[in-house]
């Protein structure tokens, strides 16, 4: 899965955005409209445009993809789509500012790791329940009851999970290429990837050996906090439903219980903390680390020898772009993660959704067209571009880029586990551990599966406590800053903010549970 960056100053705005968006009115289609458009409705509809907005860069072949989906839509939906892509590192502010203003939208991304609770909090979202039974039978049917079950909000789907795993792969891209021109066995250990990077520093020039995640909407993957993931963590430490991508606020030993960094200091994570700390002084992390927008810009122009990765195995296009500028190049994935059954707890909530935002003026017709996105061929069309120009069919369930003019992005707006195809060119051994990660059957499911924090009693508290923490939070788990004095500094700012939102979301999680 793509990278997700931003900037964390913005999200100070959120107060301003709870009383902005909890006051919009909620347009809809005129009643005849409504009634001529029910799932499976053939009949040319008036046409509409509508406005999405999602994540990434726009791929080359983009326009011609959507000419081809409206062709297609021609008859029926008559639909039109306007498609906005904001960079990776503009994301937070542009979507914040987008929904805090009314702009009139139909489609917008939003995740756990984004504003997804804080704008569903502020009324952002239209409920999507009856829209979906209504409109919606594919993408209903596309993802298993689990999956809905845990991805609802208070009890109501109030945006579309996009995903087809219950846990996410982690990984590293580790240079291939130069592990092997210096000599090192495959990377089987944590330790190993280290020596690695420490080799490649010591013989590889104008290579940066570790490259993280350096900007705060994207914290979960800077050097320490992605430790978490790793099967030394027997604890199963993982950042609470409150601040999804912040360790500050954690849970651990599926307990039901909320700890608190700031109450105390847990030691393994002080021990990843001091980690990334002389790995940035040794030169080992970059220096940019904070300032780099976009890890996978060096990382294809053969300048990071190691990047952190959401996803299992590594992605065509990432290869594709790595060898363009140097053919003899290559990535290969490593992961730590425990693959014992049970090993891994997981709540099944997804990292990426898609949501009406209640300003939409064609809440039925954005709805009718993701349900006919979620259609096997309108799928295909969409995810992986024109057939055999783009990508090429291996058999029913793997699919094959040709080229590098159309990007692989579903996630951002209709990805599920009945239509995807497996990426052929990829490893068995990737293959196998996606099907692994499709298994329910294969983890131990977290006692808080389903439970949805509700902000609103500290709404303010976390948008001050969000600022607070994205001067401090990145810094310290890449080790850019001395751990001892930023933890002193960043305790007396935001530990009064932290425990209020703990003692709210301790009360709603037992509650919650009291209830089961």
């Amino acid at each position: 899965m793509s990278m997700k960056r931003g900037t964390g100053a913005v999200l100070t705005m959120m107060v301003l955005a709870s009383m902005l968006t909890a006051c919009t009115d909620k347009r809809v289609e005129p009643s005849s409209t409504i009634a001529a458009t029910k799932a499976g409705d053939q009949k040319k509809l008036e046409p509409v445009t509508l406005k999405i907005m999602v994540p990434g860069d726009r791929p080359k072949d983009f326009d011609a993809v959507i000419q081809e989906a409206e062709k297609k839509m021609a008859n029926s939906l008559n639909v039109k789509l306007d498609v906005v892509f904001v960079p990776w590192a503009d994301l937070a502010q542009k979507t914040q500012v987008t929904l805090s203003s009314g702009e009139d939208i139909d489609l917008i991304f939003d995740a756990p790791w984004l504003h997804i609770t804080q704008q569903i909090a502020a009324g952002s979202y239209e409920p999507l329940d009856g829209l979906l039974k209504q409109y919606g039978p594919n993408i209903l049917k596309n993802r298993p009851q689990q999956m809905w079950d845990a991805n609802k909000f208070d009890g109501k789907i109030m945006a579309i999970p996009n995903g087809n795993t219950f846990v996410q792969g982690r990984v590293y891209y580790v240079r291939k290429d130069l592990r092997e021109q210096l000599g090192i066995a495959p990377i089987k250990t944590y330790e190993d990837l280290i020596k690695y990077a420490y080799a490649v520093k010591d013989k590889i020039p104008n290579v940066t050996p570790f490259i993280p995640a350096g900007q705060d909407v994207n914290k979960g993957l800077s050097e320490g906090a992605f430790r978490r993931y790793w099967s030394d963590n027997k604890e199963n430490i993982t950042p609470s439903p409150a601040l999804s991508e912040s360790l500050v606020l954690y849970t651990k030993n599926n307990d039901g219980k909320v700890y608190n960094l700031f109450d105390q200091m847990e030691p393994m994570v002080w021990s990843w903390i001091q980690n990334a700390r002389k790995l940035y002084q040794d030169k080992i992390i970059s220096p940019d680390v904070l300032a780099i927008k976009d890890i996978n810009e060096p990382a294809k122009q053969s300048k990071a020898a190691i990047i952190p990765h959401n996803e299992f195995g590594v992605t065509n296009d990432m290869q594709q772009a790595l060898k363009t500028g140097s053919p003899k190049a290559e990535f290969e994935a490593v992961t730590f993660m425990n693959l014992e059954k049970g090993a891994i707890l997981t709540n099944s909530l997804q990292y990426n959704f898609i949501a009406v935002p209640v300003v939409s003026k064609h809440k039925e017709r954005a709805i009718q067209f993701l349900d006919w996105a979620n259609q096997k061929e309108n799928y295909d069309l969409l995810v992986y571009g024109i057939k055999d120009k783009n990508w090429e069919a291996i058999g029913d369930d793997q699919y094959k880029f040709k080229g590098d003019s159309y990007a692989w992005f579903p996630y951002v707006w209709i990805w599920n586990p009945t239509t995807d195809r497996l990426d052929a060119s990829q490893e068995d051994a990737t293959k196998k551990l996606n099907k692994w990660t499709a298994d329910a059957s294969n983890f131990t499911i977290d006692k808080l599966s389903g439970f949805t924090f509700n902000n609103a009693a500290v709404s303010n508290e976390i948008s001050q406590y969000v600022s607070i923490e994205s001067k401090y939070y990145s810094a310290l788990f890449n080790g850019v800053v001395d751990p001892d004095q930023s933890w002193v500094k960043f305790k007396a700012e935001a530990a009064p903010l932290a425990k209020k939102i703990q003692v709210e979301e301790q009360k709603q999680i037992d509650a919650f549970l009291a209830k089961k």
